[in-house]
C-alpha cells in the first residue's frame, strides 16, 4: 500500500497537469479515464443511452469527495462550490466558483442565469450535501437545485472498494484521496436513469422528495429524513461524548462500567476541567471536589458527571459544610432558593432520608423513589 501511495502521487501530478492543459472533450476525458485506472480509480456506467443530451441538471446521491470528478470522466459537468473559500484548491478540484456567498436565492439565480445558456455544460448537484457510505440510506434531499430547471435527471452512484471502508465521516477530502492511492482499486459504478420531470404545481420539496425516493429504489436503500445538519450534529456528540463513532457495541458513558478509584488515572488539571468542576459543585455542593475532577476527566461532561453522582454511580463521601469554604460564595438567588427548599427538602446524602427499615418491600420502594426526587429537585434548584 505504501509502495502504491509513493507511485501513485507522482502519477497524480501527471494526471492534474494534463488534465489542466487538454480542453474539454471526448479525447481528454478518455486520456485521464485511462490514466486514473493507473492511479486504482476504475469508472464504469450501465447503459450510457439513457443519458439526455438535452437535460441541464444531474442530481446523484453523494458518496464520496470526487464524484463530481468521476462522473466528469463520462461526460462534460460542472459542480458549483456550495462550501470552502474559493482559490486555487477550489478550482484544481474540479469546483466551478460563481463568485456567490449569500443565500440560496442568490445561488439559486445564478445558477438558472447558468443553465439558461446552452453553450454551457449541465449542472451535477448532490442535494445531500453531505457524503454518506451509500449502504443505509440517503440524506434528506435539499429542495434548491429542484427549483432550478423543471426537469432532471437522476444518476445512481455507488462506490466499492476491498479492505478499506469506501466513506468516513469527518474525513477531510486529503485523507480520503491518500486512502485512494493506498488501496488496490476503487470502482464507481455509474447508473444513469431516465429523466424526471417535474409536475404540474409541484412544489420544489415535493419534487425533491419524489426524486430522492426513485434514486432510493434504484440503490436499494431507505430513504431517510435526516438531513445534513442533522449528521453534523451527530459528529459534534460523538466529538463531545470522546466515543469512537464506529465502535461496534459503543455504550454511552453514563452505561459504561466505571473503573475502581485505585484505577483512575486523573489527568493534569487545565482551565477546562477546573471550570466545569466549579459548575457541578455549585449544583452539588456536598460533593468533594477531588472527586468532581476526576469523574469529569473520564467524561468530559458536566452532565453526565452530575448524572453519576446523582445515581450512585461514583462513591464519595460527603464534605462538611466549612470544607467548601474555599468556593466562591453563592449568589443572593441561589441562598434564596436554599433557603426556601431547606424546610422540605434537605441537603443531599448519601445515606438513607429515614433511620428505620421499612418492613413492607413497597414502602421501600417508595422511600427510594422518595430521596431519588429530592436529590433531582434540588440539583434543578
Amino acid at each position: 500500500g505504501l509502495c502504491l501511495l509513493i507511485l501513485r502521487l507522482f502519477i497524480g501530478v501527471h494526471v492534474f497537469l494534463v488534465s489542466c492543459a487538454l480542453p474539454d472533450s471526448v479525447l481528454r476525458r478518455f486520456i485521464v479515464r485511462v490514466m486514473c485506472s493507473v492511479l486504482g480509480l476504475f469508472v464504469r456506467q450501465s447503459d450510457p443511452r439513457l443519458r439526455d443530451v438535452n437535460v441541464r441538471v444531474y442530481i446523484a446521491n453523494h458518496v464520496t469527495q470526487f464524484d463530481h470528478n468521476v462522473i466528469n470522466l463520462l461526460t462534460s459537468c460542472n459542480t458549483p462550490a456550495l462550501n470552502g473559500a474559493p482559490g486555487f484548491i477550489c478550482w484544481s478540484r474540479g469546483f466551478m466558483e460563481l463568485g456567490v456567498t449569500g443565500s440560496r436565492a442568490e445561488l439559486v439565480d445564478s445558477l438558472k442565469v447558468y443553465s439558461s445558456h446552452r453553450g454551457n455544460p449541465p449542472l451535477l448537484l448532490f442535494p445531500e450535501e453531505a457524503a454518506t457510505n451509500g449502504r443505509a440510506g440517503l440524506l434528506r434531499f435539499s429542495s434548491w437545485p429542484f427549483s432550478i430547471l423543471d426537469v432532471v435527471q437522476p444518476v445512481a452512484l455507488q462506490v466499492q472498494r476491498p479492505l478499506i471502508t469506501v466513506s468516513v465521516a469527518d474525513s477531510s477530502w486529503i485523507t480520503e484521496l491518500l486512502w485512494t492511492f493506498f488501496v488496490p482499486f476503487t470502482v464507481y459504478q455509474v447508473r444513469w436513469m431516465p429523466s424526471v420531470p417535474r409536475r404540474a404545481e409541484e412544489l420544489s420539496e415535493d419534487f425533491a422528495l419524489r426524486v430522492q425516493e426513485l434514486l432510493a429504489m434504484e440503490l436499494g436503500v431507505v430513504s431517510t429524513r435526516l438531513t445534513a445538519a442533522d449528521k453534523t450534529e451527530h459528529m459534534k456528540r460523538l466529538r463531545h461524548t470522546s466515543l469512537l463513532p464506529f465502535a461496534p457495541g459503543a455504550q454511552p458513558l453514563a452505561a459504561r462500567p466505571r473503573m475502581p478509584s485505585s484505577l483512575t488515572s486523573v489527568a493534569p488539571e487545565d482551565v477546562q476541567i477546573t471550570a466545569m468542576a466549579q459548575r457541578v459543585k455549585e449544583v452539588l455542593p456536598h460533593v468533594p471536589l477531588e472527586v468532581i475532577r476526576v469523574d469529569l476527566a473520564q467524561t468530559n461532561c458536566v452532565d453526565t458527571t452530575i448524572a453519576n453522582l446523582l445515581e450512585g454511580r461514583v462513591p464519595f463521601s460527603p464534605e462538611s459544610k466549612e470544607a467548601g469554604t474555599d468556593l466562591p460564595a453563592p449568589s443572593t438567588s441561589q441562598a434564596a432558593a436554599a433557603s426556601g427548599i431547606q424546610g422540605s427538602v434537605a441537603v443531599p446524602s448519601s445515606k438513607p432520608a429515614t433511620k428505620q427499615f421499612a418492613k413492607s418491600p413497597v414502602e421501600r420502594h417508595l422511600s427510594l423513589q422518595e430521596r431519588k426526587r429530592a436529590l433531582y429537585d434540588y440539583a434543578r434548584r
